[in-house]
């Protein structure tokens, strides 16, 4: 289990972030793709709360990862144009989380849900990392 850090602390939401791609990656034929696909969008979500965190950027309760991306952008960092396909990740905060609402999810899709995940993450580690 990794150390716990203060809510206000990059490093606790990069916790979760790692602990949710963790989740992500956790196939098996009685869990849905979707729940899946939901977790990769978490861990996306909370690096980048976390590097929010890190820049003293106030941030909404939101999952839109577009305009999280905007707020690192205003913030004045460069967001490469390869992690703006963490956008397409929104999706899967709430809409594939229903019965109906949308299809099901499929395999190719998931697989690039969670590497995009991964490079995410791998980004934001270094930048962070970086920033000391």
């Amino acid at each position: 289990m990794p150390k716990r850090y203060l809510p206000d602390d990059p490093r606790e939401w990069l916790n979760r972030a790692h602990s949710n791609l963790a989740m992500a990656k956790v196939q098996s034929e009685d869990i849905y793709l979707e729940d899946l696909c939901f977790h990769a969008q978490q861990a996306v979500e909370h690096a980048i709360k976390a590097l929010l965190i890190k820049h003293a950027v106030e941030y909404p309760y939101i999952h839109d990862i577009a305009r999280l991306l905007t707020l690192l952008e205003d913030a004045g960092l460069e967001i490469p144009d390869s992690l703006r396909e963490a956008e397409r990740l929104t999706i899967y905060a709430v809409i594939t989380r229903y019965p109906g609402v949308a299809p099901p999810v499929k395999l190719d899709d998931y697989q690039q849900a969670i590497a995009v995940a991964q490079q995410v993450l791998c980004w934001i580690d270094q930048h962070i990392s970086a920033q000391g």
